[in-house]
């Protein structure tokens, strides 16, 4: 009897080891799990539509990479991806959109560019960004650490703003208007793309056909930056 009394604790001990044996290549496959990667690009049909200020002229093709989370297709994006932190990036989606009216008889399938997305490496989450007076008609997207630069539409369509968001914000950092929209004999695209500068961190916009205005950034603020120092900032820093 005292033999098999000394015998018991040997199964808990083993099944002890055992745990401690598999959990590093249990925790190393749900890492793997979690692996967030862009797939091979595809070439498919491109309607612009949608993408106005984003489509080049006479582009029919757009090139598309379904992002994988785990192994598994999780969006299609578009685009070059913008690293933000060593852990997560923000690419473009890309949308496929039924473009069948009520009496065609099949489906009729077409790609656009569509909103930002936000893209963590290590969890794999991915959030839908609301960038504030985004417009696909005018907004060109240009971003600089944390921070988004674009021209942007109001809610009535009818002020056209220089704009600078920063993700982790509610309310846009910068929010001014550029003219009136749209103005007589109206152009595409509406802004050429922002142009950063680090140090001082500025961003100029230039409206098509009108003259560049350059922002200093400061904490979480603007400031105008007068016409003598405008012609510093204008270009990016290399």
């Amino acid at each position: 009897m005292r033999a098999l009394a000394l015998r018991k604790p040997a199964a808990p001990l083993f099944f002890a080891f055992a745990l401690l044996l598999f959990a590093p290549t249990r925790m190393q496959a749900e890492a793997k799990g979690r692996s967030v990667v862009l797939g091979a690009i595809r070439v498919v049909p491109y309607s612009a539509a949608g993408d106005p200020s984003g489509a080049q002229p006479g582009e029919t093709r757009l090139r598309v990479r379904p992002l994988l989370v785990g192994g598994k297709e999780k969006e299609w994006t578009t685009g070059e991806s913008h690293a933000v932190t060593d852990r997560s990036f923000v690419i473009r989606r890309a949308l496929r959109l039924n473009d069948a009216l009520p009496s065609d008889k099949t489906e009729r399938w077409v790609w656009q560019r569509g909103p930002w997305l936000l893209v963590d490496r290590v969890t794999g989450a991915i959030t839908a960004l609301r960038l504030p007076d985004y417009d696909p008609a005018v907004s060109i997207v240009v971003w600089f650490r944390d921070y988004a630069a674009y021209c942007g539409l109001t809610a009535s369509g009818r002020q056209l703003y220089a704009v600078v968001a920063q993700i982790s914000a509610r309310k846009p950092i910068l929010a001014k208007k550029i003219a009136s929209w749209p103005p007589a004999g109206e152009t595409r695209p509406a802004c050429a793309p922002a142009l950063w500068q680090r140090d001082p961190l500025r961003v100029t916009f230039q409206q098509t056909g009108g003259s560049a205005i350059s922002y200093g950034l400061v904490g979480l603020s603007a400031v105008l930056v007068e016409d003598g120092d405008g012609n510093n900032a204008a270009a990016p820093d290399q």
